[in-house]
């Protein structure tokens, strides 16, 4: 199980609402969405406490602010805290109104947020 579908529609919904350019991409054994060509959040399965994280791009001002909220957690994806990340378990979402809270945080923090380099083709050898 890489992701929760349920979980996905809900996201999309949001973004839908939201009136916001974006895209889903499944990258990281989950789902991404893309803001504005940007990563803004995204779903994915931790194997190690069985459940659906959310993982929101909310910054650091945000992040200080809101540590303390239900399901909150420093993303450590690959062993090392990344800044103005976190993952966010069910229990931190679980409502309309909690997910709402974590998307619109993603949302806002979108535009002061850079767009990964397009790599460049290899060339075959």
């Amino acid at each position: 199980m890489a992701y929760d579908e349920y979980q996905a529609e809900r996201i999309t919904r949001i973004l839908e609402e939201a009136r916001l350019p974006f895209f889903s991409k499944k990258m990281m054994g989950g789902l991404v969405f893309m803001v504005n060509e940007k990563m803004a959040c995204g779903l994915h399965f931790d194997k190690k406490q069985e459940k659906d994280l959310l993982m929101v791009r909310i910054g650091e001002e945000a992040f200080e602010s809101n540590n303390e909220k239900t399901g909150f957690s420093p993303m450590a994806f690959t062993g090392r805290t990344m800044k103005g990340y976190a993952f966010i378990s069910p229990e931190g979402y679980d409502t309309d109104e909690d997910l709402q809270h974590w998307i619109n945080l993603c949302i806002d923090f979108n535009p002061f947020t850079k767009a990964s380099k397009k790599r460049k083709p290899q060339k075959p050898k």
